[in-house]
């Protein structure tokens, strides 16, 4: 999902589902992380908890773990994504690797890259087409995808999180970028993003309101970030 580019012509919606146009036009986070990529699009969606509330339900995000709020018949094998934040799936690393089931069989998606606590959490791909995973230390092949999938949390003035998916990629040959970009967005990647922010923005609602949870302003620090090393 975060491997697709470009504006689809008259179809504004698909192209930033709930991104304002500061959010399209504004730097996104770590570009160094895809260093011949381009800004992919800005999907986003403003929900009633704060970023420490939110955090936890990204960063359990995976097929052997949360699932992937999405249509999980499609990424999840039919099991349904997590209802409740589950302490198993916070200790999530760099490095790590996360899986998802695309046609009944289970497949390495993204390896974690960028973790910012209560931030930005940041998932990367560096494949051939054939899914074989390549070494970002190594000179770029003639044909590869590359790509930055992040999740930037950003808390508003009443305490409330916005909630701002985007990233960077690259496609070699060029002109396979095109096609990907024009054609793949609108049928494969921008339904399952879209559902996705969806899913995250009613479940993490409904379990704060079930707990008695609200939204207050308080002092809030990050606990420091991470970062994958080339």
């Amino acid at each position: 999902m975060a491997l697709l580019h470009h504006e689809v012509r008259g179809s504004r919606r698909p192209t930033r589902w709930g991104a304002t146009d500061e959010e399209v036009a504004e730097l996104f986070p770590h570009a160094e992380v895809v260093p011949e990529g381009k800004r992919s699009r800005t999907t986003a969606v403003t929900i009633d908890a704060t970023p420490e509330q939110v955090w936890p339900w990204l960063v359990q995000m995976g097929w052997d773990r949360g699932g992937w709020y999405s249509w999980d018949l499609l990424d999840n094998r039919g099991r349904r994504s997590a209802q409740a934040v589950h302490p198993e799936w916070q200790d999530v690393a760099i490095g790590d690797q996360l899986k998802f089931c695309a046609l009944g069989r289970v497949v390495d998606a993204y390896r974690v890259v960028v973790i910012e606590p209560n931030r930005f959490f940041g998932l990367y791909g560096y494949t051939t087409y054939g899914g074989r995973w390549l070494d970002p230390n190594e000179p770029r092949p003639p044909s590869y995808m590359e790509g930055l999938w992040g999740f930037w949390l950003k808390e508003l003035a009443d305490g409330r999180t916005r909630l701002v998916i985007g990233g960077y990629q690259a496609f070699r040959p060029r002109w396979v970028e095109r096609f990907v970009a024009s054609w793949l967005w609108i049928l494969v990647a921008w339904p399952m993003q879209a559902r996705m922010m969806a899913v995250l923005k009613r479940t993490v609602e409904r379990t704060n309101r079930a707990s008695g949870l609200t939204v207050t302003n308080q002092d809030r620090r990050p606990t420091g970030s991470q970062k994958l090393s080339a």
